[in-house]
């Protein structure tokens, strides 16, 4: 019992840990071809477009993914993922996921 829930935690963390091989600055420069919808640095300024700076990078990664094999589609998206690779995708991933972002609620 105590092997699989070790098991089961160090699935979990394999899924959440960045790639060894992925490169933020690699997905920097690779973003420029995103900056035009979502910014360089993660913040849209178009309203169709969502904010993706600081996201956690399972999700970034799951909806490059899910892009990229047609399980979800957006009219733009759904071209821009197709050609990427999955070392792209690792490297926008560790550029996006570490832009810190903060919030500053009204008072």
């Amino acid at each position: 019992m105590r092997a699989r829930k070790l098991l089961a935690g160090l699935a979990v963390l394999s899924l959440t840990a960045a790639p060894a091989f992925a490169d933020a600055a690699a997905g920097k420069d690779k973003a420029q071809a995103c900056a035009a919808c979502h910014g360089l640095d993660g913040l849209s300024q178009m309203p169709n477009a969502p904010h993706i700076a600081g996201q956690p990078e399972i999700y970034l990664k799951a909806q490059l993914e899910a892009f990229r094999s047609g399980a979800r589609v957006n009219e733009m998206m759904s071209v821009v993922a197709k050609g990427l690779t999955d070392e792209d995708i690792d490297d926008l991933v560790a550029w996006y996921s570490a832009i810190e972002v903060t919030a500053k609620p009204p008072e």
